[in-house]
């Protein structure tokens, strides 16, 4: 059993002011395997204060020294990648060999793009009207992570926060303690400074609720659903900080047929179920051209008739259980809300995979003949649930794709690179992705309308830590005589 019951505040592990204990359930065999306590919001104030206090003497170090401790970092990550892959596993499912390649392995090489985007950064400009343009850390920021992709989360926030020279209090996932502490535990062995980085674990109501309104956190960062995110910004408006949010979506995948079909829609299919389909950006509505639909229909029911389910312990490319017995409810019911609208069940369905009496494992499921108005096509479900929606036109296409709350990501298969570019560039949405083809480390992530608001990855990612300083030049203010003195 593992047993957290501390809080990294100023770096070190001290014990909450006014915790609660709360289960660390393996979602594969519903077994508790551990017990967090969770944070209050006294044990908030103490990591603000460290970060604020952190924050006058690292707000003032070098690129240079930033960039030290970021390689210093990469190395424990590299060298500790096994640890943090068997803890992401055994506490919310991921299947061990993606854990190991994706969801742990990702952490280190998120590392080099910020980085590069820390070279990139040029903290003073002159504007062509010649003032000049200075950027600055923003302060304290505080950042609140899913338990999804845990420390794929986690890493994008805190890094570009501490490449820009603020520091950060994190407030991790309840439900994936285990890896946010081992994170803590690298940042440590790295030799961040004491109070730049510290670790809250709590709940949205109590610690999360108390981040936002705090007055001394200039800047909220949020991944989780989008009901959250509307809380976040709510709780958050009292201070007037800024917020950053990336939210649900309900990504559109349309397959013309022109595309590699044994390609793109192998390659599609497997997409929506990688990590059990919970995933924001998942291609999980795929909008099919009526002159291919009954066959690419048959494609997908065989595909997902024929996915791989086993324990996340093995390794080998099947998936694994839903997260938490919250999440595997909830697919249940959304499978069911589809049966009842009337969608064409073609693979799955409710219940439990045949040979797994236990754990919240699901059975890829399939609609056929969905309606873009139907619940499991306007729905985020976050489960290996897919529905399959005909068209006849690109136009047509066009329109179902951008007729939905979420922008965050949208994909689109064609052997016509001129179809492509236009397709794409209608589409309402953060991040395109064409014939299997995403974007690399550094590119932007981020959604269109209830998917979120700012962007994370990058120079872009980055900046969003960063406060805008305008004043005139005092060298042409030098320069026209308006000092008496150097």
């Amino acid at each position: 059993m593992k047993t957290l019951d501390k809080q990294y505040i100023n770096g070190a592990w001290v014990s909450s002011s006014d915790g609660r204990d709360f289960p660390i359930i393996n979602p594969a065999t519903e077994a508790q395997i551990g017990t967090v306590t969770l944070g209050s919001a006294a044990d908030v104030d103490d990591a603000v204060a460290a970060a604020s206090k952190a924050f006058k003497t690292y707000s003032k170090t070098t690129k240079a020294e930033r960039i030290a401790l970021f390689r210093a970092l990469q190395k424990v990550m590299i060298d500790r990648n096994e640890e943090m892959a068997q803890a992401i596993s055994s506490e919310m499912g991921a299947p061990i060999t993606l854990s190991r390649n994706a969801q742990a392995g990702s952490a280190s090489r998120h590392v080099d793009q910020f980085i590069a985007a820390l070279e990139e950064l040029e903290s003073t400009e002159t504007l062509s009207n010649g003032d000049i343009m200075h950027k600055e850390p923003i302060g304290v920021c505080g950042l609140i992570t899913p338990w999804n992709w845990p420390i794929f989360q986690i890493v994008p926030k805190v890094l570009p926060a501490l490449a820009a020279g603020a520091t950060c209090v994190l407030k991790p996932s309840e439900l994936t303690p285990i890896s946010a502490a081992l994170f803590a535990d690298f940042m440590h062995e790295a030799g961040f400074p004491a109070g730049v980085f510290n670790l809250v674990f709590g709940d949205g109501p109590t610690v999360g609720s108390a981040m936002s309104r705090h007055p001394d956190i200039a800047m909220l960062s949020f991944t989780g659903s989008t009901r959250a995110g509307a809380m976040v910004t709510r709780d958050a408006a009292e201070t007037i900080k800024r917020v950053t949010l990336e939210l649900g979506g309900k990504s559109p995948n349309i397959v013309f047929a022109d595309a590699d079909l044994q390609t793109c829609v192998t390659a599609s299919t497997a997409r929506c179920f990688m990590n059990t389909g919970q995933g924001c950006n998942a291609p999980t509505r795929m909008l099919v051209e009526r002159s291919i639909y009954d066959q690419v229909v048959d494609m997908v029911a065989k595909q997902a008739s024929a996915q791989p389910i086993d324990d996340p312990a093995k390794e080998g490319p099947h998936i694994g259980p839903l997260a938490n017995k919250a999440q595997f409810e909830r697919v249940q019911s959304l499978i069911q809300v589809g049966i009842d609208d009337g969608a064409r069940l073609v693979a799955g369905g409710l219940g439990r995979p045949d040979g797994f009496e236990v754990g919240y494992f699901v059975r890829p499921t399939v609609f056929a003949d969905v309606s873009n108005d139907m619940t499991i096509a306007r729905e985020e479900v976050f489960g290996p649930v897919l529905c399959i929606i005909p068209f006849e036109t690109e136009e047509d296409a066009i329109a179902i794709a951008n007729d939905t709350d979420y922008g965050l990501a949208a994909y689109v298969q064609t052997g016509s690179a001129s179809r492509a570019a236009r397709v794409a560039a209608q589409i309402r949405a953060g991040n395109i992705g064409i014939n299997g083809q995403g974007t690399s480390f550094g590119a932007p992530l981020g959604g269109y309308k209830r998917s979120g608001n700012g962007r994370e990855g990058g120079l872009i990612g980055l900046e969003e830590f960063l406060e805008i300083k305008s004043m005139p030049s005092i060298e042409k203010m030098q320069a026209a005589g308006k000092f008496s003195a150097p």
